[in-house]
């Protein structure tokens, strides 16, 4: 039987690979009889030895971990010291205070990381696959993590591949392989040995991989290899390899603010032991660790744990799942954005909008979707009418729906064509683009919406056809009796299909025939031209086609031919289906042209605006024909000027610009220095290939370029890490594609990019914001209490202007609180205006660390004059005796000069918070005072923060035992002066910013120009609404 031993061995690897072996040999080397199976007893042991099949990440979360990685950053553990100081010393108010930070602080990033780290686990459970496979002589459905090698599973068209396989027995089965090989086309897959064992892993049709998907046919096969034994796992192992943790450029930025603060907190406490002659009381050492405290801003890490993991819920809920938070950094500084075609720019459903018939020209066909419904019209010239031509009894009393406007000066007009109009040569094309099909178009019971079973094209073909009541249940009902006889199905090698109706009614046998123009024009003899039949050689008719082939083809439309012919008396009588195609798709009537699409999606072209005044330049890396790139490039806005496309080489012909659309092949004909010489990098690359991207990378990042790419195949995995923010497909993108990105779309739409964008520069902005918040109170605290050391008693021993347990309080109310607001500012509107920031610019830029100063140290030096004003210009100068121990009569005015710089330093550090809502812009005008209330985050902490303020300082015992200062009365008239005068200072302040300092943001030359784009888009918008 299956033994440990055998299992272990690596089946395959010593010999031959599996696609060299026969089915004997493989059964042999898997221990398996493909006519039974595994036996269950049998399956669990090889689950026990191979492990689950699935993609194994960096494992599960580990919440003690993360309760580590919480205690021991710098600073909570300076906070644990002060803790094992203050018990040392007995104070235990002292300690319970800090204790209460450190929780609260823990708890705050403990439960916002553990909910991060859940991420790719709540992936993982998006979706719960299954397979069928054959076990014990049972067919039975098992989870596809359950599969275990020797598996003989059963695979039919529309499964996804649960693990690497040989197949054995096949029947007209093709495979998806794109997100493995990158091959853009099924491929078809045969039972039959080769004899390579090198055979590149596309060419060994003989098997089927993993997260593939079955795209016609069935098959059964055994399985050999899973979980990260399979190709993709492989890949997979080579990801996580390389995959090293590194601390992102805020984690580096925080840390280095850390030790400065650190170093700043030990300067401070030898400052107060050298102010107190190092005669180290307890009061004294209290003081100095208050003093330390002050300086390092604890709550910090959880307000930023806390603002990220809120993007994060917020990107969520856009439809954007953050796998690394390294991500919310990088997308405000994105400058580039290299994005995939089909089903990002594009919706993914092919429809069929144009027809051209030879004696008729184009119609045009309305509507997107599978929903069938949508005005087929075409332009028609109309000769003047007269009033003697006019029936105004017809144009009245008649029940149909007027098919033209009218028109009296012979102008050209839109005809709508409808059932009852249409000529018999557009009902010859609609039945065939009806009856030669295989889809079906169905609404769902449930939510009322259009689906589509079957091959795109052919469902864009039956829409097509069911807009004009002739699909094919109208075609088949009792009324009409069309029967299909026989299908010559789609063949790959000669690119059309072709079928026999019988029409019931009518008695005739109808051969029609569908597929590329080149396949169907030599099957051709003649073409329809409206009522009668011209006789033309296949040359000749290619010759006519031609112009319109093309015209559509640059419109990105995929064209396809339809013709017919009515089958001989002869083969009337014979049985078609055993009759070989190439006799039978001979001779046939050309009836005219369609041009299918994959349509942009409504939002693609206002998001690429976006990006444009945001000064990121969008770039196109499509698998797609450069004419159906450029074509949609333009409706999207990637490309703004048809004229500048030459039709032939699609390429932009203003010189100065240089190759706007290129092919891959040019593009990697160009060595770097050529590239670099360019003035433009190419805006659509079509035929693109994985290494084509990551060149495209390459030469974004020789530009300084921040980019961003998305993907979808495993083939994409190196040019999603290799990108500074990898975008993967959430809807069709494999597992090691969003194991290899940082960001992960559920909805597969590029407008959630740019959403998430916007919202990666609203969280490093509010990152900023609350930094300088928070630093700036902790410099007011640290000014002030370093200052009040130059009071002195009568006994020669310093009076502080706080108490140990006053400054830990005024800490706690006017930190985390206001912060954590600032954390969740809603986006300014003008935050797409700015062109993206410069990565080298960092957290703590020299405007920053100018406010930090300004804001700080003006807050510190009022509210120590308040302490000065209380003691010396409104009182005697009294300090008492011994005021830092205790309250006595003689303390009374050092305890409400105490009491006037807490309400000070509380109340101005509150109001700063609003300040740093807006790094330049005025806050305490008439227009944003009546704004104040908008953050109500922010407007509930600062009214929280006054009312405990007044509570700490009224009530009895709390105020005099534990904080150490009393009540105030007329000292309120110093503090609201003291106020106002700070707030005067902050506008002066940033209106000298805004006249002395150069632009926060300063767009390049490229950027300048993406701007002016967005701006002639918006007016160009703006004056067709109002001639509208």
């Amino acid at each position: 039987m299956f033994g440990k031993d055998k299992a272990k061995r690596p089946a395959a690897t010593e010999t031959r690979p599996y696609h060299c072996m026969d089915i004997e040999r493989i059964q042999s080397e898997l221990d398996v009889n493909v006519s039974t199976g595994l036996a269950p007893s049998d399956a669990e042991q090889r689950l026990t030895v191979h492990g689950p099949n699935e993609m194994r990440g960096g494992g599960r979360p580990s919440a003690f971990k993360i309760l580590i990685r919480q205690l021991a950053n710098l600073m909570t553990l300076i906070l644990i010291a002060a803790v094992a100081i203050a018990f040392a010393i007995k104070d235990w108010i002292e300690a319970g205070v800090v204790i209460g930070v450190i929780i609260l602080n823990t708890a705050v990033g403990f439960v916002q990381e553990f909910k991060a780290e859940k991420t790719m686990d709540s992936l993982r459970k998006m979706t719960s696959p299954t397979s069928r496979v054959l076990r014990s002589g049972h067919q039975i459905v098992v989870p596809t993590v359950d599969l275990v090698p020797g598996d003989v599973i059963y695979l039919e068209s529309g499964d996804v591949v649960g693990a690497d396989c040989r197949l054995f027995e096949v029947l007209n089965l093709e495979t998806d392989e794109a997100l493995l090989t990158g091959e853009a086309l099924p491929i078809a897959k045969t039972v039959d040995t080769f004899d390579d064992p090198e055979l590149p892993l596309g060419d060994r049709i003989n098997l089927s991989f993993a997260s593939t998907t079955v795209t016609k046919g069935r098959a059964k096969a055994v399985i050999y290899a899973t979980g990260m034994s399979s190709e993709v796992g492989k890949i997979a192992k080579k990801l996580m390899e390389t995959n090293k943790a590194k601390k992102t450029p805020l984690q580096k930025a925080l840390d280095k603010m850390s030790w400065v603060l650190l170093g700043v907190a030990i300067v401070s406490m030898l400052i107060v032991f050298g102010a107190n002659k190092f005669k180290i009381k307890n009061e004294v050492l209290l003081y100095a660790i208050g003093l330390a405290i002050a300086t390092i801003p604890e709550g910090l890490i959880a307000v930023v744990t806390l603002t990220m993991s809120l993007g994060v819920h917020t990107l969520a809920k856009k439809r954007a799942l953050v796998r690394k938070l390294v991500a919310l950094e990088s997308l405000g500084s994105i400058t580039n954005i290299c994005s995939d075609k089909t089903g990002t720019l594009t919706q993914s459903k092919m429809v069929l909008v144009r027809a051209w018939l030879p004696a008729e020209g184009f119609f045009r066909i309305a509507g997107l979707g599978f929903e069938p419904v949508g005005e087929v019209t075409k332009k028609q010239r109309l000769e003047p009418l007269t009033d003697a031509r006019i029936n105004f009894a017809q144009d009245s009393t008649s029940g149909e729906k007027n098919s033209r406007v009218a028109s009296d000066d012979g102008s050209e007009e839109t005809v709508v064509v409808n059932a009852s109009n249409m000529s018999a040569s557009l009902r010859r094309i609609t039945q065939g683009a009806a009856l030669c099909n295989m889809s079906e178009i169905r609404t769902d019971n449930e939510t009322g919406y259009w689906y589509g079973i079957g091959d795109p094209t052919e469902i864009a073909l039956q829409v097509f056809a069911s807009k004009l009541e002739m699909g094919k249940p109208t075609l088949t009902n009792d009324d009409n009796q069309w029967k299909l006889v026989c299908e010559y199905p789609f063949d790959s090698s000669i690119k059309r299909m072709s079928v026999v109706a019988h029409n019931a009614v009518t008695g005739e046998k109808v051969l029609f025939l569908k597929g590329a123009t080149e396949r169907v024009v030599p099957c051709c003899t003649g073409r329809q031209d409206g009522e009668q039949v011209s006789s033309m050689l296949p040359d000749h008719l290619q010759e006519y086609l031609d112009p319109q082939i093309q015209e559509m083809a640059r419109d990105g439309l995929r064209v396809l031919s339809i013709a017919y012919r009515y089958l001989t008396p002869a083969e009337e009588s014979l049985d078609m289906s055993k009759t070989d195609r190439e006799e039978v798709e001979v001779n046939m009537t050309f009836l005219g042209l369609v041009g299918i699409y994959d349509p942009p999606r409504p939002e693609s072209m206002p998001s690429v605006m976006e990006c444009y005044r945001a000064g990121i330049q969008v770039t196109m890396l499509t698998g797609d024909h450069p004419q159906t790139a450029a074509a949609i490039a333009r409706q999207v806005g990637i490309l703004q000027d048809e004229d500048d496309i030459d039709s032939k080489t699609g390429e932009h012909q203003a010189i100065p610009l240089g190759p706007l659309v290129m092919t891959a092949r040019e593009f990697d004909r160009l060595s770097d220095e050529e590239i670099d010489a360019l003035p433009e990098l190419p805006h659509v690359i079509a035929r693109c290939s994985p290494d084509t991207k990551v060149k495209m990378i390459e030469a974004m990042h020789r530009r300084n370029g921040i980019v961003a790419m998305t993907g979808d195949g495993v083939n994409d995995s190196p040019s999603l890490k290799f990108a500074d923010v990898g975008i993967a497909m959430g809807l069709t993108g494999s597992d090691v594609a969003k194991q290899a990105s940082e960001i992960i779309l559920t909805d597969d739409n590029f407008a959630t990019i740019v959403r998430a964008i916007r919202e990666g520069r609203r969280v490093f902005s509010n990152i900023q914001r609350f930094c300088c918040a928070l630093i700036s109170g902790n410099v007011a605290e640290l000014v002030c209490l370093i200052i009040g050391l130059a009071f002195k008693d009568k006994l020669g021993e310093t009076v502080f202007p706080l108490s140990p347990v006053a400054i830990l309080v005024n800490n706690l109310l006017t930190g985390t609180p206001p912060a954590m607001a600032l954390g969740v500012e809603k986006a300014w509107p003008t935050i797409m205006d700015e062109p993206p920031r410069s990565p080298s610019s960092g957290l703590f830029t020299w405007e920053v660390q100018g406010d930090i100063i300004f804001y700080g140290f003006g807050i510190g030096l009022l509210s120590i004059s308040n302490f000065w004003l209380v003691m010396n210009g409104f009182g005697d100068g009294n300090m008492g005796e011994e005021c830092n121990h205790g309250y006595s009569d003689s303390c009374d005015l050092v305890f409400r000069a105490r009491g006037t710089v807490f309400a000070t330093l509380t109340l101005g550090i509150l109001l700063h918070a609003y300040n740093c809502r807006r790094i330049r812009g005025p806050m305490w005008n008439w227009h944003m005072i009546k704004r104040v209330h908008e953050n109500r985050f922010l407007f509930a902490g600062v009214v929280c923060g006054t009312v405990l303020c007044l509570l700490c300082m009224y009530v009895p015992g709390l105020n005099t035992a534990v904080l150490k200062m009393k009540g105030i009365s007329w000292e309120w008239g110093i503090v609201l002066i003291t106020l106002l005068i700070f707030l005067i200072l902050s506008e002066l302040y940033k209106f000298a910013k805004r006249k002395l300092c150069k632009p926060l943001s300063v767009a390049t030359e490229e950027q300048g120009r993406l701007q002016r784009i967005w701006t002639e888009n918006t007016l160009a918008s703006s004056t067709g609404g109002l001639s509208k």
